[in-house]
């Protein structure tokens, strides 16, 4: 483990997407104790200190260092918290979408026939539509809320892990070891789960880092389209586009912040997926 986080931390691009990637989920984590005020108190919201520009100081005497929105609050402390929940869909969605698309990889290479087939299907059917366009039907049917936006996020993501979890256990499958533990009567559960998914995850990784960016994404254009997260659970996506409109009156900050900060942790991400990517590829 120390040999290959060495190795991922020689070249630069890599070690610095991974710094600025710590220092992003640590400033989400601890959102309560760095921010000023709480963006989702009712009582932060005041009108008449709304589009404050960055370093203005407020009559209660915070120094507003991005400026306030249009509510009136905080945007340093509303980029904080919306860091957060962006990170949270992004990782609920992935994790759910990783169990659901590894169980259904493990049937479909283990048993093989029509299993396979019916599941397989299923997979293409889902790769022929682009994931944005997933969500936006699944958001559309169930309606907007947190728990909504991750079951279309998570709907949109399990094929990319079916598909590539199956193509590396269906090598496996073929192994000795494999007609070992049939011989030996073992459970089909426990061949797949204890045997099979071991020595066929490794490839996993690089897609599920994948996949976190891709779930960034896909929360912030649903939420900048407002189809997404309401305004009581403000995510990077929604700020900005609650100040996306406020750009020709040239209160820049109210977009453009938000907008860096999502910015930067979809760069830190994909910079992190690109390095394992090439250290999983022989040829790369």
């Amino acid at each position: 483990m120390l040999a290959y986080l060495k190795r991922f931390l020689a070249l630069p691009t890599a070690a610095l997407g991974l710094v600025a990637l710590v220092l992003l989920a640590l400033a989400a984590i601890f959102a309560p104790q760095l921010a000023n005020q709480n963006p989702y108190d009712l009582a932060s919201i005041d009108i008449l200190s709304s589009r404050l520009p960055p370093g203005t100081a407020s009559v209660d005497g915070y120094i507003h260092w991005l400026g306030t929105d249009d509510q009136g609050r905080d945007l340093l402390s509303a980029v904080l918290y919306g860091l957060r929940v962006s990170l949270t869909v992004a990782l609920v969605a992935t994790s759910i979408a990783l169990v659901i698309g590894v169980v259904a990889a493990l049937f479909a290479s283990y048993f093989g026939g029509k299993v396979d087939a019916i599941l397989m299907r299923l997979v293409d059917l889902q790769l022929a539509f682009p994931s944005i366009l997933t969500a936006l039907v699944l958001v559309a049917l169930l309606g907007t809320g947190l728990d909504k936006v991750i079951i279309a996020i998570t709907l949109s993501q399990w094929a990319y892990f079916a598909r590539t979890l199956r193509s590396a256990a269906m090598v496996e499958r073929t192994k000795e070891y494999i007609d070992a533990a049939r011989t030996l009567k073992f459970s089909s559960s426990r061949i797949m789960f204890r045997h099979l998914l071991p020595n066929s995850v490794a490839p996993l990784a690089v897609v599920i880092v994948v996949e976190i960016a891709s779930a960034i994404s896909l929360e912030a254009t649903l939420s900048f389209l407002g189809v997404g997260l309401p305004i009581t659970e403000p995510s990077l996506g929604l700020l900005i586009s609650n100040g996306y409109s406020y750009m020709l009156a040239q209160q820049y900050w109210l977009s453009v912040y938000p907008g860096l900060v999502l910015l930067l942790l979809l760069l830190s991400v994909n910079l992190i997926g690109e390095r394992m990517r090439q250290m999983n590829n022989p040829w790369g």
